[in-house]
C-alpha cells in the first residue's frame, strides 16, 4: 500500500468516516479493491478503529474512525505529501520557466520582422 493511498483514505475519512468504500473510492480516485485493502492494514496497523453503525438499518454500513495513531500518521503522511508536491511545482516551474525563456527570443524576433 503506497503511502498517497494511505494519506487520500486517511484525509477523507478525517472529514467523513461514515462514508461507503465505494464512495471512499470515488473521492480518492483509486479502486475499491484498493480502498478494501488499505482500509484494512490501516486497521491492522491501529491507524482506524471500525465501527458498526448502531442506528442504521444496513448493518453492512460502517464508520472509520481515525486513532490518536491514525492522526498522527495523517500529519507525517501530509507533511511528506506536501515535500514531493512542491518538489514537482519547483520542476515544473524551472520547466516553465526555461520553455519560456526559448520562446522570449523567438517572439522578439517575430515582433521587429513584422
Amino acid at each position: 500500500m503506497s503511502d498517497d493511498v494511505s494519506f487520500r483514505v486517511l484525509r477523507v475519512l478525517q472529514d467523513t468516516p461514515d462514508l461507503s468504500q465505494r464512495q471512499i473510492a470515488s473521492a480518492t480516485g483509486v479502486s475499491v479493491g484498493a480502498v478494501n485493502y488499505c482500509l484494512h492494514a490501516l486497521a491492522q496497523k491501529g491507524q482506524i478503529k471500525v465501527r458498526n453503525f448502531q442506528s442504521s438499518h444496513n448493518k453492512l454500513r460502517y464508520a472509520y474512525i481515525l486513532t490518536p495513531h491514525g492522526m498522527a500518521e495523517k500529519t507525517r503522511l501530509t507533511g511528506a505529501f506536501l515535500k514531493r508536491k512542491m518538489a514537482e511545482y519547483e520542476a515544473l516551474k524551472a520547466e516553465i520557466d526555461s520553455l519560456e525563456a526559448e520562446l522570449a527570443p523567438e517572439q522578439a524576433t517575430k515582433t521587429d520582422a513584422g
